[in-house]
């Protein structure tokens, strides 16, 4: 990519979308800040960006923001697939719609979007497809069951995508980010699901604090964001990034024994202390 790359964000309003969208102004580049209300990133106008409404749950909401972007700009050079949410909760306490909710969100919304991007990064040869993932995708824990399954399924829709589209000259790198400053910890307490006299109650404060876990001395997003988009600008560019704090440890975990990692988690999480 370069200066004049055209870029369409989606979930702009806050943490990791809106610092992104600031930094990629800073480097020159024509900028789409989305929301599903517009009225949310309005302000972003004046500080040189163009904004559209985008609800990636929603096809016709899809087909109209990427048609006003090839109309406005003649082009999408980088897509930055963010917008997400976390569903935090025991998985057999959640609803199954929260956890159709969730998917449709984070992988569905991600596949849909991006399916409707690439003809146009197809026909000029050349494009850069960015998918927000986390290092949850790789190492779960629980009560976050629902979100790190759809990270998860993000990073290996993002393997298949990445070979499928390299013939067309389009690359796809997927970003799993640690612990990174955002609402994320306010959005997921908001989200977590569990069930009136869940077998998980005496748990409770276990579970909000896996909710807000990853605003413990995060990485700014700010900062998360720079690097990212200094990698972005390289020759060549990483197929995976991972930024942020735990970006590096929780992946290690992932390497322990089943048992050793399972023993730990358990322990962690509280779950010891439901055995009899």
């Amino acid at each position: 990519m370069d200066k004049k790359s055209v870029v369409l964000i989606s979930g702009c309003s806050s943490g990791i979308g809106l610092a992104l969208c600031r930094e990629f102004v800073s480097r020159g580049c024509k900028v789409f800040a989305t929301a599903r209300k517009p009225k949310v990133v309005e302000h972003l106008k004046k500080e040189g960006m163009e904004i559209a409404a985008l609800d990636v749950t929603d096809q016709k909401s899809i087909d109209a923001c990427v048609a006003e972007v090839i109309a406005k700009a003649g082009k999408i050079d980088v897509l930055v697939n963010n917008a997400g949410y976390a569903l935090i909760g025991p998985v057999i306490d959640l609803s199954m719609d929260d956890l159709r909710r969730q998917f449709e969100t984070n992988v569905i919304g991600l596949a849909a979007l991006t399916k409707a991007v690439a003809p146009h990064m197809i026909k000029q040869r050349s494009g850069l497809i960015v998918n927000i993932s986390s290092v949850s995708g790789i190492c779960a824990t629980p009560f976050a069951g629902a979100y790190c399954a759809t990270k998860a399924a993000v990073n290996l829709l993002s393997d298949s995508l990445r070979v499928e589209l390299a013939p067309f000259g389009i690359s796809v790198v997927t970003v799993q980010p640690g612990a990174i400053k955002s609402s994320f910890g306010d959005v997921a307490t908001k989200n977590i699901g569990q069930c009136e006299n869940s077998v998980y109650a005496p748990l409770a404060g276990y579970v909000k604090a896996r909710a807000v876990s990853s605003q413990k001395d995060p990485t700014l997003a700010e900062e998360f964001s720079k690097v990212l988009i200094d990698k972005l600008f390289q020759t060549k560019i990483p197929k995976i990034i991972r930024i942020g704090k735990q970006s590096t440890r929780l992946p290690l975990l992932k390497k322990l024994p089943v048992d050793m990692l399972d023993n730990m988690m358990s322990k962690t999480f509280g779950l010891d202390k439901l055995k009899k």
